[in-house]
């Protein structure tokens, strides 16, 4: 049995990626298999995880190293693109705020061209795909293309960001249930309002919310939730810039305000977020830097 476990502690950052992905390899076929030129192409969508390079699935790396071109989104880590071999094409289709390098209709078709040229593409996207990662639309376009389309998942933000912050996102006593949001729809609008919003025993999870944060906020205590209702926003979540915020309704804008934090940056919001604070003592360095 070949065992991938590696101490990160007793290895500095120059060798560790080099080591990682000298393991990896011995997975892997030492080539991709050849395939005809006349043969049908395949498209992956591919989650990458939430920032944590360690994070990848074994099948994904092992996709990587095999395929002929990686369309790749802003929040793949420059760990995670150095497992690429060099014969593979790269193609960066990334998004941010008020700036789409490259339109969602032109990277489907970018999709569906390469498949057509009978490569093996992987659509390689920050999270999971198929959470607020428009894999579903991606997976439409092809298959209306007659591409065939193989989903692979990947940790997404809320499941990473809460773990490494050390937010459970249940807990037998503060939330039996969670809800994942995001902060504007297509039409640049916030969730509509719902009485859903304000259960107390769940726990709110919102993508992309910083930018109408104060919005956010009014619209949850609008809809009954207490001014001091616990609130947490984590920047960079699972990475070595990770960066925690804590506060609560009525003062989160306002800290944050005094102390901005860099996109993307997550918000969690329910009674988990004060399980922090009793298990902060005992999460790794790496975890545990809070931004007061």
């Amino acid at each position: 049995m070949i065992s991938l476990r590696l101490h990160r502690s007793t290895v500095d950052d120059a060798h560790f990626w080099p080591m990682l992905w000298q393991r990896w390899r011995l997975l892997m076929p030492a080539r991709p298999p050849r395939r005809p030129a006349s043969a049908a192409g395949k498209v992956f969508l591919v989650g990458a995880g939430p920032g944590d390079p360690e994070l990848l699935t074994l099948k994904a790396a092992r996709l990587l190293a095999s395929a002929d071109v990686v369309l790749y989104d802003r929040l793949i880590s420059p760990e995670i693109l150095a497992l690429i071999p060099a014969r593979v094409r790269k193609h960066y289709v990334g998004k941010c705020s008020g700036d789409h390098h490259v339109a969602q209709a032109d990277t489907e078709q970018l999709l569906v061209q390469y498949a057509k040229q009978g490569l093996q593409v992987v659509r390689l996207k920050g999270g999971d795909p198929f959470l607020f990662g428009r894999g579903g639309e991606e997976m439409q376009t092809l298959w209306r293309a007659g591409i065939e389309v193989e989903v692979v998942p990947g940790i997404t933000a809320a499941l990473g960001c809460g773990a490494y912050a050390g937010i459970p996102l249940t807990h037998r006593d503060h939330a039996s249930s969670v809800l994942f949001l995001t902060g504007c729809n297509q039409r640049g609008e916030l969730p509509a309002s719902s009485e859903v919003l304000a259960r107390r025993d769940q726990t709110l999870v919102i993508y992309m919310g910083l930018a109408r944060l104060s919005l956010l906020c009014e619209r949850l205590r609008a809809q009954g939730l207490p001014a001091d209702w616990p609130v947490a926003l984590i920047a960079e979540g699972t990475t070595l810039q990770q960066r925690v915020l804590t506060g609560t309704l009525c003062d989160i804008t306002e800290q944050q305000a005094k102390t901005p934090l860099a996109s993307p940056t997550l918000v969690i919001v329910g009674r988990v977020v004060t399980v922090r604070a009793e298990c902060e003592r005992m999460l790794p360095a790496s975890q545990t830097e809070t931004v007061w």
